[in-house]
């Protein structure tokens, strides 16, 4: 058979995603364009005309259960899954054509279409396989703690224990411009991080994208009202925009840099 690559692919047998997408793309027999620009961590590229080969790293725990999301979803707002194999983390999944994500559009009509996309993710699923966001959150604010004695770390701990988090729906995770692409005239989700979880909790992140775009305070507040008018508690996603502003916006590990100005910019603007 000929190789599992076309042309512009490039792969390096030094790094082992790659080596791993070189053999998943010859047992499957599917041509491998270059690799996506965006895929910073995980390994992402065109296989074929209509699907895409994506290898996620075994430390990317956020990722374990993508696969399960999408088989969940079965192209009901997000991307569908084509083919697995979970021993080697790999997915062959629908590639969105045109493709162009929710950030090359005007931000009200974006924001729109995040709303319109998340309610049809936002559907009841079994909390035996997907993780439940408090847990999760309850072990990411004890470790910020442990590490750093910002004022925010505190704010967000009470806010968390005052809100009582809700777990009715399986959520996005990551739910941003960037991960909203365009099909065939609807807009799908990529990339989803799920948990089970409410509304409010996934539409935060997107107060402080896309990452071109200039986050001001106008822009948060003009957000806000949207999701708001969309039926979304406010309350609920301005706790839920400190909390996990703070949790995103703070760098867990010791040198990992400085604290991420956009989200905790947006924690500021909605505390004074």
């Amino acid at each position: 058979m000929t190789l599992g690559y076309g042309p512009g692919w490039q792969w390096d047998p030094a790094k082992p995603l790659d080596r791993v997408a070189h053999e998943v793309a010859l047992d499957w027999e599917v041509r491998l364009g270059p690799r996506y620009e965006w895929a910073r961590y995980s390994f992402a590229a065109p296989a074929g005309e209509h699907a895409v080969l994506k290898i996620t790293p075994v430390e990317d725990d956020w990722a374990d259960h993508e696969a399960d999301a999408l088989l969940f979803w079965r192209g009901r707002g997000a991307v569908r899954l084509l083919r697995e194999d979970r021993s080697r983390r790999a997915m062959l999944i629908e590639r969105c054509i045109p493709g162009h994500d929710a950030s090359a559009i005007d931000d009200l009509e974006a924001i729109r279409a995040a709303i319109a996309t998340g309610r049809e993710l936002w559907r009841p699923a079994d909390d035996r396989v997907f993780r439940r966001a408090g847990d999760e959150m309850t072990r990411w604010l004890r470790q910020l703690a442990e590490r750093t004695d910002h004022p925010y770390v505190a704010i967000a701990a009470a806010r968390f224990a005052a809100i009582g988090p809700r777990h009715d729906v399986l959520v996005h995770g990551d739910y941003h411009h960037h991960n909203l692409l365009r099909h065939a005239g609807r807009w799908l989700a990529i990339d989803p991080k799920p948990l089970i979880a409410e509304p409010e909790f996934d539409v935060v992140t997107l107060l402080w994208n896309p990452l071109h775009l200039a986050v001001t305070r106008e822009v948060v507040e003009r957000r806000m009202r949207q999701f708001t008018s969309a039926g979304l508690d406010e309350r609920r996603l301005r706790d839920w925009a400190v909390i996990r502003g703070t949790q995103l916006g703070l760098p867990l590990e010791p040198g990992e840099g400085a604290a991420t100005s956009r989200q905790l910019a947006v924690v500021r603007w909605l505390l004074e």
